[in-house]
């Protein structure tokens, strides 16, 4: 059997994900920084943007998919009179001679672009067409057909307007949202062509902007073991989730995947809920509650 490198480490890093640098790259950094054997990332974001980055390490990855369907909050710049194949500032630029909007013209629109909308991702994107990714066919030369979507945008805003014909936003939306054809499709209704020069994620889920860390921060520390002291425990992550006390040897049943009766706790979660199952102020496991039985969905070694 095949040693893995690195050593057990568990927990959260809010990294400031920098511009330039892929969402892959931030992973395989910080895992080599933390000499862990495993870590995993929430969300994407293009190497052209920057913000929060959660990465989760060991056993905290298991708690990856249930961030994943949290909203986000982003601050995007566009810049206004081109629009690119990437529908971002590193692009080959496909049409140019578009107005720039006014202050006006611009707020008027935005209400469009609220609740549950539609929109085509961009060609250059992670969407699977026919079992191959998007930017993997677009760098071939190729034009893929990007099906269209339904999203939320929870809330849109128009920040101010800056110099060179460029505006800023601000935007909170769900899980899939592409703000680069935010952007775009906001230039489109105004009549006029937009690419994003500028995008920041400023929250993902539970996590903002307090709780991120610099990877040159990171970098900086000399100790792998200060290194670690800035991660966060996995339980960071299930704000607002209900928790339930279990004994000892309720914990070894859900270790080894098995299901709880719902005995003297029927009263206390509804049925279909999933809480947090914890021993001794220790992460157990994550639990749906049945009618029946208490079933384990993830279990921990923490």
């Amino acid at each position: 059997m095949k040693h893995r490198k690195g050593e057990p480490v568990n927990g959260w890093l809010i990294i400031d994900k920098p511009e330039g640098m892929g969402s892959t790259e931030v992973v395989s950094l910080t895992r080599r920084l933390l000499n862990a054997q495993k870590n995993g990332h929430t969300g994407t974001l293009d190497p052209f943007a920057s913000g929060i980055l959660p990465v989760a390490f060991g056993e905290t990855t298991k708690l990856i998919d249930f961030l994943d369907d949290e909203t986000k909050e982003y601050e995007f710049t566009v810049q206004w009179g081109t629009e690119t194949d990437s529908g971002d500032r590193d692009g080959e630029i496909t049409l140019t001679g578009g107005k720039t909007p006014s202050e006006e013209e611009i707020r008027a629109v935005l209400p469009l672009f609220c609740g549950r909308i539609k929109q085509t991702p961009p060609a250059f994107s992670a969407v699977k067409i026919n079992g191959r990714r998007a930017y993997d066919l677009a760098r071939k030369g190729e034009k893929p057909i990007m099906p269209e979507r339904q999203v939320t945008i929870y809330n849109l805003e128009f920040l101010k307007n800056l110099p060179d014909n460029k505006s800023c936003f601000k935007v909170c939306c769900s899980k899939g949202t592409y703000v680069r054809s935010l952007g775009r499709d906001i230039a489109r209704r105004l009549g006029t062509f937009g690419h994003l020069s500028r995008l920041r994620r400023t929250r993902s889920g539970i996590f903002d902007e307090s709780s991120k860390i610099l990877l040159e921060t990171l970098q900086n520390i000399v100790y792998v073991d200060e290194r670690r002291k800035l991660l966060l425990p996995s339980e960071t992550s299930l704000r607002g989730i209900a928790v339930m006390a279990v004994s000892e040897a309720e914990a070894a049943k859900l270790a080894h995947g098995q299901a709880l009766s719902p005995k003297g706790r029927e009263s206390l979660f509804p049925a279909g809920e999933i809480v947090a199952a914890v021993c001794d102020n220790r992460l157990a496991a994550l639990v749906r509650i049945e009618e029946t039985r208490l079933s384990p969905i993830r279990v921990f070694n923490l």
